[in-house]
């Protein structure tokens, strides 16, 4: 299991510094980061669900919504899967595996990525549909709903099969951890070779393994990875480094299996950044005017749906199946041509992964920018008004509208983040270009159509971020 990969050198190991590699060996460290969201969690429902129903004066709807999908793209970028790590959802799961003492495993045929990816094309179409931005009782049904789902799962079957096959948010992380700078892995392949018990996935009398069943010598991505730090813990060498790597590393040594799950969760999470962003925009309003007039229908949950499911996901699919026929079409007579399609969409898969974390995280920039101060008067109005316990004095909603840049600065840092992923995203398709041909030529005729289905994307995402915003879940947009 260990012989096919090489040793690689670890230069810099988190685990390894002063006070930080303590705190990160501590044995409640994941536990404590749990509690704190969990009561966060806990915050989200209680006032979603007694609070004020405005979006902007609710915790639910401004953690949720402003803080959260803002910290969490920050906190892939710097860190990795941080928030999988302190996940609250699976903090009941001692409790579900002492009620229903598990013993199933996950179905086989459902080990893949298809259910989390259509988890997260309906939470996305949801949250236009129900407006979950500007509900705070929809936004705390939907954390209920998160739970219980969680509980039942890890109540049903072994391992964390809630978090691998089903968490769409999890798969999310999973998919954009891999541009971190962070990665476990292993000190010296040579004690793992040695090693007998293997205590880093099979666990030890006082300490779970890897619930996620990944081996730190074999692991060459952070796909899949909480970074929950149990192997670091079951170690009993000592002999797993959480360690510093070139941002995107993996990504451009192609480290994934050939899957079609993972390529089109790549592809698609990319288009749905832009297909979430472009429905906060006026065009869309319009575009869904025209559709309900010429279907003759007024079911807005039809005019979305096909809105949708035509602008986010069939019709991607058939560009980038028509940008893989056209490789294919270029490069016909070279030696050793791809002839399957879907060999050929897996092996570009990898470049829509910085691009569309690049849509992701200016989208949610503009966000956070424009309500980050909302979160301390909600907080406020919850302890008070819900909580009857003024601990945090009178809300102070002026504070909400300080410190807030002016739209064009906010569209200028959106437009450098989603160039700058496009340039990364072109680079990383002309690398898979030439990693197959070694003939220039024909690696970039192969390439061209991906080249422009990214710089299309690209371009259409930053013109989005140019159009008038709606200022979601924030006291200045409501």
């Amino acid at each position: 299991m260990i012989r096919p990969f090489q040793q690689r050198r670890v230069q810099i190991d988190l685990l390894r510094l002063p006070l930080l590699g303590s705190l990160l060996h501590w044995k409640h460290n994941r536990t404590t980061m749990q509690l704190v969201l969990f009561a966060l969690a806990a915050a989200i429902v209680i006032d979603g669900l007694l609070g004020s129903p405005l979006a902007a004066k609710n915790v639910a709807t401004v953690a949720a919504w402003v803080h959260y999908r803002g910290l969490v793209v920050l906190a892939l970028l710097l860190v990795g899967n941080l928030f999988c790590a302190a996940c609250p959802f699976v903090l009941p799961r001692k409790f579900a595996k002492w009620l229903g003492r598990p013993t199933r495993r996950w179905p086989q045929a459902l080990r893949n990525k298809w259910i989390a990816l259509a988890g997260l094309v309906g939470i996305i179409y949801a949250y236009e549909l129900f407006d979950l931005w500007a509900s705070p009782w929809w936004t705390a049904w939907l954390t209920v709903a998160y739970f219980m789902t969680a509980f039942v799962l890890e109540a049903f079957f072994t391992r964390n099969s809630f978090c691998m096959y089903v968490c769409p948010l999890g798969t999310f992380n999973f998919l954009y951890s891999t541009v971190s700078p962070l990665q476990i892995t292993s000190r010296d392949l040579t004690v793992c070779h040695d090693c007998k018990g293997h205590e880093c996935i099979n666990g030890s009398v006082t300490q779970q393994g890897c619930q996620l069943e990944l081996f730190v010598p074999t692991i060459q991505s952070n796909l899949n990875c909480t970074l929950c730090l149990d192997c670091v813990k079951a170690c009993p060498y000592d002999n797993v480094a959480l360690a510093v790597r070139p941002p995107g590393d993996e990504l451009f040594r192609q480290t994934w299996r050939n899957r079609l799950d993972l390529a089109w969760l790549a592809i698609l999470a990319a288009f749905l950044g832009l297909g979430n962003a472009f429905g906060m925009t006026p065009p869309v309003y319009v575009l869904e005017q025209q559709l309900a007039t010429l279907l003759n229908v007024q079911s807005e949950a039809l005019v979305l749906g096909l809105l949708y499911l035509g602008g986010a996901v069939v019709g991607p699919l058939l560009l980038v199946y028509g940008a893989a026929w056209l490789s294919r079409t270029l490069t016909l007579r070279a030696r050793g041509q791809e002839k399957s399609l879907n060999r050929l969409l897996m092996r570009y898969a990898y470049s829509f992964v910085p691009l569309g974390f690049a849509i992701w995280f200016a989208h949610y920039l503009y966000h956070f920018l424009t309500g980050s101060m909302t979160i301390f008067p909600a907080f406020q109005t919850f302890f008070q008004r819900t909580l009857q316990w003024p601990i945090l004095g009178e809300p102070n909603w002026q504070l909400a509208a300080r410190f807030v840049p002016n739209v064009e600065t906010i569209q200028l840092f959106q437009s450098v983040i989603t160039y700058g992923g496009l340039l990364a995203a072109l680079a990383l398709a002309l690398t898979a270009a030439r990693n197959s041909h070694r003939d220039g030529r024909n690696a970039l005729l192969e390439a061209l159509p991906w080249l422009i289905v990214l710089i299309v994307l690209a371009v259409a995402s930053g013109s989005t971020f140019l159009l008038p915003m709606e200022m979601r879940g924030s006291a200045l947009g409501g």
